[in-house]
């Protein structure tokens, strides 16, 4: 009976040990699941981008192979190059023979500068002329005025010798004068009548000259006009070069865009990188945006894993996290939280399909609703460059994320 009574006693205290590590260990996994949240739905991802070329052509040489790491700036092909560089020696000779075309109008243009500075020149000499003639006919003005007035006077000395010479003459037969007295006196009438006809002479000629200057004034004026309008002709016949310097925006363009083209036919790698998805060869025909073949940005690797909704209020951004690999499951990468999503597909079981109307909520038995996962980006610190490959599958525990 003792021994019995013992036996119960000591099976009461094993079972109550059983029951109190059970205990503790079920508290202790539950609280290392919720300050460290692990998933083994997780994949390691990597930004990717597809090479398409900027031109068009056979490519004649390619460089890389499928999954070959290369480093920024390497050649990874070439297009055949040769149109571009024809468009290129086109383009180059177009900008010349504008150049050439601008250069030869300027000396048009200067050629026609100089003819309106031969025709200002012109314009100011009939201008001179004009005022030359303009002086001249002042003075054969006042040369006319001067030969009236001695007409005048030689008429009025004519008109006092003949006046004289009559009273005189009825004198001679009473010899109240002599004959020499009236000799003299018709002698004195004969030299003022042909003084009367020289002031005569000189009035018409000096007319004459007057009329003389009048038609040369006129003609200087005539030439004067010439003159003026040979210069506005002048003016208005020097061409501009702004429709042929117009062009050198639209020449350098093209010269431009050609190198450009020219450039784009050898590809460099825009970064350290892994090449896939490579399946041409050289010859292939490569067309201007159509993809080629994949680069992997190595330079930056994470790890996606999408955790249930319940976990999320013990993930925070900046929280270390272990990465495990599956390929390598004894090693351990050390990661950093970087984001957790916001949003993902919603259910069509749950909610039904979202259409432009009401919502098409679909009749269902299942009454088990299941915890929606996020996804939490989770960069990895240095990452293995030859043993970390963009798709693998991972664990994912997040450390001390509560804190």
């Amino acid at each position: 009976m003792r021994n019995s009574s013992t036996r119960k006693t000591i099976g009461r205290f094993v079972s109550m040990g059983v029951i109190a590590y059970t205990i503790v260990i079920g508290a202790v996994g539950l609280r290392k699941v919720n300050t460290s949240p692990r998933t083994d739905d997780a994949e390691v991802f990597a930004n990717y981008i597809g090479i398409a070329p900027l031109v068009d052509g056979p490519i004649v040489r390619l460089h890389v192979k499928d999954n070959q790491f290369v480093k920024k700036g390497d050649l990874l092909l070439e297009i055949d190059s040769r149109p571009y560089e024809y468009a290129l020696q086109r383009a180059l000779s177009e900008r010349s023979a504008l150049e050439g075309q601008i250069t030869d109008h300027s000396r048009t243009i200067a050629a026609q500068t100089s003819g309106i500075a031969v025709a200002q020149a012109s314009s100011r000499n009939a201008e001179a002329n004009l005022k030359r003639t303009e002086a001249a006919i002042d003075e054969a003005k006042a040369a006319v005025g001067n030969a009236q007035a001695g007409l005048a006077r030689t008429q009025a000395d004519l008109a006092y010798a003949s006046g004289n010479l009559q009273r005189i003459e009825p004198l001679l037969a009473e010899q109240f004068v002599t004959v020499d007295q009236v000799d003299q006196a018709r002698a004195q009438v004969e030299m003022r009548r042909q003084a009367v006809e020289q002031a005569r002479a000189q009035v018409t000629e000096s007319q004459a000259t007057l009329q003389s200057m009048l038609a040369q004034y006129e003609q200087s004026k005539a030439g004067l006009d010439q003159s003026r309008d040979q210069v506005e002709q002048s003016v208005h016949s020097v061409s501009t070069l702004e429709p042929l310097t117009s062009q050198r925006a639209g020449k350098m363009s093209a010269i431009e865009t050609a190198q450009y083209n020219l450039n784009n036919c050898r590809i460099y790698a825009p970064f350290d990188t892994r090449v896939t998805n490579l399946t041409i060869s050289e010859g292939a025909y490569a067309h201007t945006g159509q993809q080629i073949f994949t680069l992997i940005d190595t330079r930056t690797w994470w790890v996606i894993g999408n955790y249930r909704e319940t976990q999320l209020r013990d993930i925070r951004p900046g929280a270390t996290a272990d990465v495990y690999l599956m390929p390598a499951p004894d090693r351990v990468l050390h990661g950093t939280v970087e984001s957790i999503g916001f949003g993902v597909a919603p259910d069509p079981d749950v909610i039904g399909r979202l259409d432009t109307g009401l919502p098409n909520l679909q009749r269902t038995l299942n009454w088990v609703h299941l915890a929606s996962r996020f996804p939490v980006r989770i960069r990895i610190e240095s990452p293995p460059a030859d043993q970390i490959r963009m798709g693998e599958s991972a664990v994912v525990v997040v450390r001390n994320s509560n804190r």
